[in-house]
């Protein structure tokens, strides 16, 4: 979800991008939605390979807290829990997968897993 919806902000700056962070207000949106774009892309791929996980977990929990202030809350006041519950639905789910990997870090399979592995071979027990 991160890497399409970071390559959506460039692919489609008006709707998603640039135009839509002016449209919700969001300060600076030339460089924002640039740079959001590129956390959620580089980001989401980090955390596909496994790379990184909790530190990357980090800045993409930030975007999504923003989405769901900037976009969500809104229309709560106007659309009552239940269809803003629906709207948000892909929104929190990826904030709780992201509190979830920030909490546990990556799997056994993950770069994470790799890397550490390397260092404890490395390491050698203190005498």
């Amino acid at each position: 979800m991160f890497i399409s919806e970071g390559i959506q902000k460039f692919l489609f700056p008006d709707e998603l991008g640039v135009g839509r962070f002016v449209k919700i207000g969001i300060p600076a949106p030339e460089v924002m939605a640039p740079l959001v774009g590129a956390v959620e892309t580089l980001g989401g791929f980090a955390l596909l390979i496994g790379l990184g996980t909790r530190l990357v977990a980090v800045p993409l929990l930030i975007s999504m807290c923003v989405a769901i202030t900037s976009t969500k809350l809104f229309t709560f006041g106007k659309n009552g829990f239940w269809k803003t519950a629906h709207e948000a639905r892909t929104d929190l789910l990826m904030i709780f997968g992201l509190l979830f990997l920030l909490s546990v870090g990556a799997g056994r399979r993950s770069l994470d897993a790799r890397i550490e592995s390397r260092r404890a071979r490395g390491r050698k027990p203190a005498d």
